[in-house]
């Protein structure tokens, strides 16, 4: 099981908890969990990544053990401690502004 941290916009819209728990068959990459979720949770499709392209939305960061995934082609696999679940795959909202 993976454990999944949501930001509180996205909690409200899926209508769960801060923790989601998903099944993902290995190899876990980035884009893997994020097909397990929208399929879980259809009414976030279109909220994290963009409909046509796959491309994460602009304010939406991801990270795993400390380090931020953002940037990292959807292919990428994730450390092991992200898919025994002792760590969670963290969605995080970013703010801009001052």
């Amino acid at each position: 099981m993976i454990r999944v941290l949501l930001p509180y916009h996205l909690q409200t819209l899926a209508q769960v908890g801060r923790e989601v728990e998903l099944q993902v068959e290995e190899p876990a990459t980035i884009g893997s969990i994020l097909d397990a979720l929208e399929t879980r949770y259809p009414m976030l499709r279109g909220t994290i990544r963009d409909h046509v392209t796959q491309q994460r939305r602009p304010f939406i960061r991801f990270f795993a053990c400390g380090q931020d995934f953002s940037l990292d082609p959807a292919e990428t696999s994730l450390p092991a401690a992200i898919v025994t679940g002792s760590e969670p795959f963290r969605i995080v909202g970013a703010m801009a502004g001052g």
